[in-house]
């Protein structure tokens, strides 16, 4: 397991499995997990998690020497595998934002945007989420022992409403919501609590973000308000950056 830029929640989802944890301890040798104990970054494995993206030069590096010495490399969560919401100041001039915060931003080595991890190296599997879940990690695992390639859940989070008995927000409500184009994964907890999907799973399948600017529109959001949404936790997921971009063009 290896960390990048991020918060560590997606770590968590491994530390928090509980006794499944003990049965994946059973399966499989860890041999570097700094926040759960073994430290060997460049031993050689079979399988090399990686959580957050690569923002900085040596993050390049590393991940070079991860991957030549991973058969299987798997992102885990947003950050991984698209830039996470520190890829918000791919939209900006990161030398300014540095230039403001430091006195002496000469000192501070950053790249000027914030990478899925898939831009630098072959990635072999992606997880989404934020964070993942421990189900989601646990399964590829075993589905990974096995030489399966583990099945990768593209449903929408409204279809998870739909099982759960929510009722929607966007029509009941009035509640802007990105569960129409958004991948199901955290059992729609937003919306059953009468909130919003915040897209922390990143797009579906099929998604039709023209249909659902056109919903928030009429919910009352300007444009530029339809493309913060798209925008939030998965600013560089390929489609939620092309539906943000025209939604945001069609405001000027």
């Amino acid at each position: 397991m290896h960390k990048f830029a991020s918060c560590d929640g997606c770590q968590l989802a491994f530390l928090t499995a509980g006794e499944a944890l003990l049965d994946l301890a059973g399966l499989v040798d860890i041999v570097h997990f700094a926040e759960a104990g073994p430290v060997s970054p460049d031993a050689e494995v079979d399988i090399a998690f990686i959580e957050g993206s690569v923002s900085t030069p040596q993050d390049i590096d590393r991940i070079q020497r991860v991957r030549a010495n991973s058969r299987c490399l798997v992102t885990i969560g947003v950050c991984a595998t698209a830039g996470g919401i520190q890829a918000l100041r791919n939209l900006g001039d990161g030398d300014d934002w540095v230039a403001s915060l430091y006195a002496s931003p000469e000192y501070i080595r950053s790249l000027a945007t914030s990478d899925a991890i898939s831009r630098h190296v072959k990635v072999d599997l992606e997880l989404w989420g934020c964070p993942v879940n421990s189900r989601q990690l646990l399964a590829a695992v075993r589905a990974l022992l096995f030489g399966v390639t583990p099945p990768v859940d593209q449903e929408k989070v409204c279809a998870e409403c739909k099982r759960s008995g929510a009722v929607c927000v966007m029509v009941a409500r009035g509640v802007p919501c990105m569960g129409p184009v958004t991948r199901t994964g955290c059992g729609a907890v937003c919306p059953r609590f009468g909130r919003g999907c915040y897209a922390c799973f990143g797009p579906s399948e099929n998604i039709n973000s023209d249909a659902l600017g056109g919903w928030m529109r009429g919910l009352g959001l300007a444009p530029e308000g339809v493309a913060r949404r798209f925008r939030f936790i998965n600013a560089e997921a390929a489609e939620f950056r092309a539906a943000a971009d025209k939604a945001a063009d069609s405001g000027k």
